[in-house]
């Protein structure tokens, strides 16, 4: 990712924004759809999210934080629709939303348990590590906490994961 194309899109450039979109999208939707279990879902909090970083691009403080900056928006977003989903007690497991997510993405039911077992800070390392392919220093980053119990939080939850698997 070019800081060049970022300072483009921090002064407005709306053809730069579209690269870093390009470039973060599949990265987004993997996270948010294993984060909220659904197609559906998932494509509106990326939405949401994007919206929101274009409209907000020009106050990125740094081009080195457009990936955890962007990654905070759509946490945030994530966290709306679950909440929004449990207040409607209308939340649907994978199996029974019938959503195909867009990129083929899908976990073998045995790891949607394993999943189900961690915290949900847990979950979202899990997550950003495993599916979206970010080093711990960046999780940390986009998460807001310190690498050391990012390293820790995951090298346990993938425990628990190998754990409940074997």
């Amino acid at each position: 990712m070019s800081t060049d194309t970022i300072n483009k899109a921090r002064a407005g450039d709306k053809q730069a924004f579209a690269q870093l979109y390009l470039q973060h999208k599949d990265s987004l939707y993997r996270y948010a759809y294993f984060k909220l279990g659904n197609a559906h879902d998932a494509q509106d909090a990326v939405a949401d999210c994007v919206a929101e970083a274009y409209a907000g691009i020009s106050r990125l403080k740094s081009e080195k934080a457009f990936v955890s900056w962007i990654f905070q928006i759509l946490y945030r977003k994530c966290c709306a629709v679950l909440s929004q989903n449990s207040a409607r007690k209308d939340v649907l497991s994978l199996d029974e939303s019938g959503d195909v997510p867009v990129t083929d993405d899908h976990l073998a039911p045995e790891l949607e348990e394993a999943l189900a077992l961690l915290s949900a800070e847990e979950k979202d390392i899990v997550l950003l590590s495993v599916i979206s392919g970010y080093k711990t220093r960046e999780i940390a980053e986009m998460l807001g906490i310190k690498h050391s119990t990012v390293r820790s939080k995951l090298s346990r939850a993938l425990a628990k994961m190998k754990n409940f698997l074997e």
